[in-house]
């Protein structure tokens, strides 16, 4: 019979900077099977007290943008300046496994050995808008932990992979030369996602201009505030391979922070964060009441609206008061 997880013990080491009770705590929250969620709810109760001090960037962009490269350099700028640092890379699921996909520690491999640093591979089995299920509370084992700064890097920039926003005190979007047109680039709904911009790979024919294009669309869609600190969003250039414009792309996320802080912004986006995470965690437990009932209950309900006798949300209520 396996011994009881100590929830208690583990978060008391993961404070003392124990980078192997971090792992088993992600790994706690990350756990599908019936015991892991009861142990996700511990995990939870007991990290409670202890968030709300790191510092949330989220990384994301299209496949081959650089990302990976980029949030090494930044590990080390930031380790630099004496700042402990946690990274959740976000991978797309192995359809065979479940598990990561794309690992992308394999590429972080310089930071192995730092113990100011604790990187973390997280598939997202399935789930939409570029994050795993489990990102949320992983973020907090690593704030609980002493993580100073956590970057998150996601799957991608698009439609549906733009969750990372409600879940970053700072999104970083990267873009690469020559990278779409304006247009494309504003369906992407980029604008309204970043709070930062970075053109990687400035080296290659075509940077200029993705520069310039960028800045020309955020002058016309920039909103002059009535009252209040305003953030301008800026355009970086870099080249992380070399690390050439890391220093300048850690002195804006310390200035959005300080912004966040200046303006109340950060309040306002961790309680909307907070809500949103809330709101998930109860439709997932209505779907998990509901999902026995399929073939009965469910069933008879789905007939009756197919026949014209009950008007589908009259059918919901009556599935709820079940």
């Amino acid at each position: 019979m396996p011994r009881p997880i100590d929830v208690d013990d583990l978060v008391a080491r993961a404070r003392r900077g124990e980078q192997r009770a971090v792992a088993q705590l992600i790994s706690l929250v990350e756990s599908d099977a019936p015991d892991g969620r009861r142990a996700l709810r511990r995990v939870a109760a007991a990290l409670a007290p202890h968030t709300g001090r790191a510092h949330v960037v989220g990384l994301t962009g299209p496949p081959g943008v650089g990302k990976s490269t980029t949030t090494s350099a930044v590990v080390a700028a930031l380790r630099e300046r004496g700042r402990t640092v946690g990274v959740l890379a976000v991978d797309p699921s192995s359809p065979f496994s479940g598990g990561a996909l794309l690992g992308d520690r394999i590429r972080m491999a310089e930071h192995a050995t730092d113990r100011g640093v604790f990187i973390r591979s997280m598939a997202t089995r399935g789930h939409l808008g570029g994050l795993a299920w489990a990102t949320p509370q992983a973020l907090r084992v690593l704030d609980a932990a002493g993580c100073d700064v956590v970057l998150v890097e996601t799957v991608g920039v698009g439609q549906s992979e733009i969750e990372i926003v409600s879940l970053a005190d700072t999104t970083v979007v990267l873009l690469a030369p020559g990278m779409g047109d304006q247009v494309q680039a504003a369906k992407a709904g980029i604008l309204e996602v970043a709070d930062v911009f970075v053109v990687n790979k400035a080296d290659h024919e075509g940077a200029a201009r993705t520069v310039r294009d960028l800045r020309a669309m955020l002058a016309m869609a920039e909103v002059e505030q009535e009252t209040g600190p305003v953030w301008r969003k800026p355009v970086l250039r870099t080249v992380a391979s070399r690390r050439e414009g890391i220093a300048e792309l850690v002195d804006a996320l310390d200035a959005h922070r300080a912004w966040l802080e200046e303006s109340g912004e950060r309040e306002r986006r961790r309680l909307a964060r907070a809500e949103a995470e809330i709101q998930a965690i109860t439709v997932q437990q209505v779907r998990e009441r509901i999902a026995p009932l399929g073939g009965g209950a469910l069933t008879d309900l789905a007939k009756q609206v197919v026949a014209g006798e009950l008007d589908p949300y009259e059918a919901a209520d009556r599935l709820l008061a079940r």
